[in-house]
């Protein structure tokens, strides 16, 4: 290949820089994944691979506000069982104060002071519904509904089943007649009978459901971490290896800097042929 010698044209100087450039593109874009911790930031860097991890990213922002909607009937289903596990710790109470009115041998003032103490109970009882309310929601209270909460992004769903019963029996009993004895085994063999089946299938029921909110969250987050991963594969930069290219970079771009001064100074040699 020919020396050109020439002032107008220096191709030395063309190679250096166009290798100062290259290095000065790679330089960027190593400086900007060391900055940012992603070899994929924007589609100009892989535009497939950025489509894909824009999907699945869209896909963890799914299962977040799956997993919200989870936490929030949790909530729901568990305020629900402590009140419903409030009334079930009162029944052995209830249950001795009804045994004792059901004794013909008390006085009349004596059976008043025992069935002040059963309407303290139960009026318990009804504050123990009236406060099992979480965002709202109260499954146990009279007329509560069903709640159908997003199990996966699928559209799967589970429930959490409205106990209204409790409520109503909670108020039947404590419109039961206990003027007497009679009255009082009464309301044992029905009322106290009916509320005890209610609270116990009540709170066998929401222990059931909320169980399965709690099994289907901690797969969502096993989930979850599983998809992060996989995105952290496509998008994310390997900092130990892009430090060492960095520095690299930064050494080929001083020496190749050089390069282009020592280029540029040629035609300047020119000048010592018209001395």
């Amino acid at each position: 290949m020919a020396i050109q010698n020439s002032v107008l044209t220096n191709p030395s100087s063309f190679v250096a820089l166009r290798t100062l450039n290259g290095i000065n593109r790679s330089l960027d874009v190593t400086q900007n994944r060391v900055s940012t911790g992603l070899k994929v930031a924007g589609a100009l860097d892989d535009a497939s691979n950025f489509a894909i991890a824009q999907g699945i990213r869209a896909e963890l922002t799914a299962i977040d506000a799956v997993t919200q909607g989870l936490n929030n009937a949790k909530g729901i289903g568990k305020v629900a069982i402590a009140g419903v596990t409030g009334i079930s710790n009162l029944l052995s109470d209830v249950r001795g104060k009804l045994t004792e009115l059901a004794n013909e041998g008390i006085t009349t003032s004596q059976r008043q002071i025992l069935q002040n103490d059963f309407n303290e109970l139960i009026s318990q009882a009804a504050n123990f519904i009236a406060n099992a309310s979480f965002n709202g929601v109260n499954l146990i209270q009279s007329g509560a509904n069903t709640v159908n909460t997003l199990s996966n992004l699928s559209g799967g769903l589970l429930t959490l089943t409205a106990q209204s019963a409790v409520n109503t029996q909670v108020g039947a009993i404590a419109t039961a007649t206990l003027t007497n004895a009679t009255n009082a085994q009464s309301v044992i063999a029905n009322e106290f009978s009916n509320l005890e089946s209610v609270v116990n299938t009540a709170l066998g029921a929401l222990g059931a459901e909320v169980r399965a909110l709690n099994l289907q969250t901690t797969f969502l987050e096993e989930i979850r971490d599983a998809t992060d991963e996989g995105l952290g594969n496509i998008v994310d930069a390997d900092l130990a290896r892009e430090s060492a290219r960095l520095t690299s970079l930064q050494v080929q771009q001083q020496l190749s800097t050089q390069t282009l001064s020592i280029a540029n100074q040629r035609p300047q040699t020119l000048l010592g042929l018209f001395g």
